[in-house]
């Protein structure tokens, strides 16, 4: 009786130790991954060296997939690779969270990242060298912080990179050779970076590359002929520098290009002959890039094309008959030598386009009032029936206001277009825009506004609405006495912050000409203001000879493009005091003999209500940088 219950006791107890090494085993077999302990105390580290533990907080494993940051959309985000036993550390998201400090050694034992993106914050210092330890990266984001320094030559070990970001920072000295070894790279985004010099010959290499982003930036020599073997090429964009043309007629390669953004180039002159099979291109810009012929007729074959940007070039003959295809929104052919008529179905709904500076005939104008009103400021009758004025004033972008010194200012809050012109009622002024903020989350406004009070003055309300334009903003005035003008340009910058956060990192950079000379050159609003939502006068003189007065603010490509939204970029100006200055004055006939004359007409269709069309007259010479020079003998300042 004794051994058959001792026997039981033991068989039941082999039993319960089976089970449990069964238990055990089956635990050991489903435990979840954990994190690497290294990258863990890493990640701790810079967790509170970036003062993000509200954000962050691993008492759970870091690799943990239901953690609140592990998801797609979550900021920040980590997200990792695990194997049987061990996880790393693959996406590092701290996106626009407006983190301070340099990039922390810490961030570099995270040897397995394949995506980091820090991009809008207020980031400081040096690329760190140990930047080249993360062979594994795709994907860098760096752009829009206050990074300074050498771009690392260390980033040539990035081999798998796919895209790389850096825009919107401080470096200085040129691009390294080393970034041609990225042959995976598809994205380059290194717009308003600091970088100088050449382009490297070494960048022929990124053969799968497909957006390149390069404006704001001193690169010199000539633009590069390899550009033109980046076939997979769809989004070229590289204004504001100091490259020199031609453009080489390998671009005609570029088949495959949807934007193509050139600008300000110099030396050489250019033709649109590399134009042939870019039947994708939506958006072409080429404005002051030294073109000359004609605007070849295959153009109109670019069945998508919807903004065309010819402005400020040698540009000679007709506009071809077929150029308006039924997607073009906006043509713009403006201070060209370009003949003749106007285009079939030129008046077309939701249709804009400027002629500005060219010789085109009004003839074929349907509005026969904008044909009066050419022959009125042809010169031989006046363009009103008033006395010739000695002052006008214009509250740029907003509505009639009277100053606390008793200065009335016009209205100027009428609606513009990608390319059209607006004369006031007494056709004492007008103002021509050209250009269109593409990606603006705000929508094609050309207005700015804020509810906050302006510094500096006493007139708050003059500076709380601007005019702002995407390229070329004009005001000219009609009918003035000739003599000797002061003009008073007022500005402040409302729309850029200049807080501590990423969004007080923006840049609007802009020149200002006034009869034909240029008297503000890379001209920052914010800078010289000392801050932003601060009211700043620039005061200049200006001889009138012509009974015309011609103000000039030209976007050259220069400045941030998209802080502290994409399209937050190009000039702005709040209001413009124009007055003769007492006792001084002249005639002007002899030099009317010595001088040409040009017509130009701006069109615009207005939701599709109807057509805006004004005409003006002016008399001047053409310089090559395709500006007015009224003739003067005004101070460069």
């Amino acid at each position: 009786m004794f051994a058959c219950v001792t026997f039981a006791a033991y068989w039941a107890m082999g039993v319960w130790s089976f089970s449990l090494l069964l238990l055990c085993a089956f635990q050991l077999g489903f435990a979840q991954p954990t994190t690497d302990p290294n990258e863990v105390a890493a990640l701790k580290k810079i967790i509170d060296y970036w003062n993000l533990g509200k954000y962050l907080n691993i008492s759970i494993d870091p690799c943990n997939q239901n953690a609140t940051w592990a998801s797609d959309t979550a900021n920040p985000r980590i997200a990792c690779d695990c194997g049987e036993n061990t996880c790393y550390i693959t996406h590092l998201k701290v996106y626009a969270l407006d983190i301070y400090g340099e990039l922390p050694k810490e961030l570099f034992e995270l040897k397995k990242m394949k995506d980091l993106n820090l991009g809008q914050n207020v980031l400081s210092g040096t690329i760190p060298a140990e930047i080249g330890q993360l062979s594994d990266m795709e994907y860098l984001s760096l752009g829009i912080n206050n990074l300074t320094g050498l771009v690392p030559l260390e980033l040539g070990n990035l081999t798998k990179l796919i895209s790389l970001s850096f825009s919107s920072n401080n470096f200085f000295g040129p691009l390294p050779l080393v970034l041609g070894k990225l042959a995976s790279l598809e994205q380059l985004y290194i717009d308003s970076s600091g970088v100088t010099g050449p382009i490297p010959q070494e960048l022929a290499n990124l053969k799968l590359l497909r957006i390149l982003w390069a404006s704001d930036n001193l690169f010199t020599g000539e633009l590069p002929e390899f550009l033109g073997t980046l076939t997979e090429l769809i989004d070229l964009r590289l204004e504001g520098t100091s490259l020199e043309g031609p453009i080489p007629s390998s671009f005609g390669a570029l088949t495959k290009l949807e934007t193509l953004r050139l600008g300000g180039l110099s030396e050489e002159d250019s033709s649109l002959d590399f134009l042939e099979n870019q039947t994708s291109l939506a958006i072409l810009s080429l404005r002051n890039c030294r073109l000359s012929d004609e605007i070849p007729e295959r153009i109109g074959r670019f069945a998508k094309l919807q903004h065309l940007y010819l402005g400020n070039n040698n540009l000679n003959g007709e506009i071809p008959a077929n150029i308006i295809t039924p997607k073009l929104i906006a043509l713009d052919v403006s201070f060209n030598h370009i003949s003749g008529n106007f285009p079939p179905n030129s008046v077309k709904a939701g249709f804009s386009m400027n002629v500005v500076g060219t010789s085109i005939s009004a003839n074929s104008l349907p509005d026969r009032k904008a044909f009066g009103l050419l022959n009125c400021l042809q010169g031989d009758i006046k363009c009103t029936n008033h006395e010739s004025a000695s002052l006008f004033s214009v509250k740029c972008g907003g509505k009639e206001q009277i100053t606390a010194s008793n200065i009335k200012y016009d209205d100027d809050s009428e609606i513009l277009g990608a390319a059209s012109l607006y004369t006031n009622s007494k056709y004492q002024w007008a103002v021509s825009n050209t250009g269109n903020f593409l990606f603006n989350p705000n929508g094609p406004q050309y207005t700015a506004r804020t509810d906050s009070q302006i510094t500096e003055t006493l007139d708050s309300e003059l500076y709380k609405t601007a005019r702002i334009s995407p390229g070329s903003l004009r005001y000219f005035g009609f009918d003035l006495k000739n003599g000797k003008y002061v003009v008073k340009l007022h500005f402040a910058e409302i729309t850029m912050d200049d807080t501590r956060s990423w969004k007080g990192l923006g840049r609007r950079i802009f020149d200002v000409y006034i009869q034909g000379e240029r008297v503000l050159q890379d001209f920052n609003i914010q800078k010289e203001a000392g801050g932003s939502k601060r009211a700043l006068i620039k005061t200049f003189e200006a001889n009138v000879t012509n009974t015309i007065i011609d103000i000039h603010f030209l976007w050259a490509g220069k400045g941030t493009c998209c802080i502290p939204f994409q399209g937050t970029y190009g000039p702005l100006v709040s209001a413009i005091n124009v007055y003769q200055v007492s006792g001084v004055g002249y005639s002007s006939g002899k030099e009317k003999k010595h001088v040409g004359k040009i017509v130009g007409i701006a069109l615009g269709c207005v939701a599709g209500f109807g057509i805006i069309l004004s005409v003006f007259y002016l008399w001047f010479r053409k310089e090559p940088t395709g500006h007015l020079l009224v003739h003067t003998d005004s101070p460069k300042k």
